[in-house]
């Protein structure tokens, strides 16, 4: 199953919507694509445990994480929330009717707790002119 949810890249002041597919499928293996740092590759070790640790399942099947526009490097582990959210959608573990509409991000520790990110506020300025309802990120981040 397909499942889109978003997250952002900030480059200087200014913040650009990532587009974050998830695909699980027949197979066994897990694919990132769309121009990922090593931190990004590395999210899948740290989502699967989060994933774990409170209470839900990596799927034992064929993820493929699409993070577009593919001409954009995707740096950092701000994008952990976002994939992982995808996972549990695309493997039917989590209701995803409403995630379109926001903007996921946080990095995910081993335990499953989300840690701060950087660059929120103009994250949120282009959330509002994408025309995202909102957005989702740690709690520390929300002033």
């Amino acid at each position: 199953m397909l499942v889109k949810t978003f997250g952002s890249a900030v480059y200087g002041i200014e913040a650009t919507t990532i587009t974050v597919e998830v695909n699980v499928s027949t197979g066994t293996k897990y694919y990132i694509v769309g121009l990922p740092d090593n931190a990004v590759k590395e999210s899948l070790q740290r989502i699967e445990s989060a994933i774990m640790s409170i209470g839900y399942r990596m799927p034992r099947q064929k993820i493929v994480v699409n993070l577009a526009p593919a001409d954009i490097r995707k740096e950092g582990s701000s994008y952990d929330l976002s994939i992982a959210i995808g996972i549990l959608a695309a493997s039917n573990q989590i209701n995803a009717e409403e995630i379109e509409k926001y903007i996921i991000l946080g990095e995910l520790s081993l335990d499953g707790a989300i840690q701060p990110i950087k660059g929120a506020l103009p994250i949120a300025v282009q959330a509002k002119k994408d025309g995202f309802s909102g957005i989702i990120l740690p709690s520390v981040n929300a002033k």
